[in-house]
């Protein structure tokens, strides 16, 4: 049984200097980064963010979309995919673009109950630029 604890014994001194050594590699690695660092350039999609705002905007609108109607025609099966395109022609009636692109986090909120449950309506905010394109947002509040 002696033997069995010296074994054991050896086993945990073995490990602990692998421990020590991937401390001191943390360490290695931090020391740079206090350094100045050279800097890494924005991902596209925060440039793309900062281009969308510096577009012109010709026109703002906030709306209330009513969605219910996806709730009484046909099946339940399909109430999200029908409120979505409720929301398309409500904003090609009021805004008249020639191109409308919905933001992805219009589609989360209509989605965010699954496919049943779309909400019965959603408030948005439709913005229109020089080149009749309609992006549509959440709107806050």
């Amino acid at each position: 049984m002696s033997k069995k604890k010296k074994e054991a014994e050896t086993e945990v001194s073995e490990e602990e200097p692998e421990i020590e050594e991937i401390e001191e590699i943390e360490e290695v690695e931090d020391a740079p980064a206090d350094d100045k660092a050279p800097t890494v350039k924005a991902p596209d999609s925060v440039e793309d963010e900062e281009a969308e705002e510096e577009e012109e905007i010709i026109d703002e609108r906030i709306y209330t979309v009513p969605l219910r109607k996806a709730y009484w025609t046909g099946s339940r099966l399909r109430r999200a995919n029908r409120s979505v395109r409720i929301l398309r022609e409500f904003v090609q009636r009021h805004m008249k673009p020639e191109d409308l692109l919905i933001q992805p986090e219009v589609n989360d909120h209509i989605w965010s109950r699954g496919m049943q449950k779309p909400p019965r309506r959603v408030r948005i905010r439709a913005t229109k630029n020089a080149d009749n394109l309609v992006r549509v947002y959440l709107a806050e509040g």
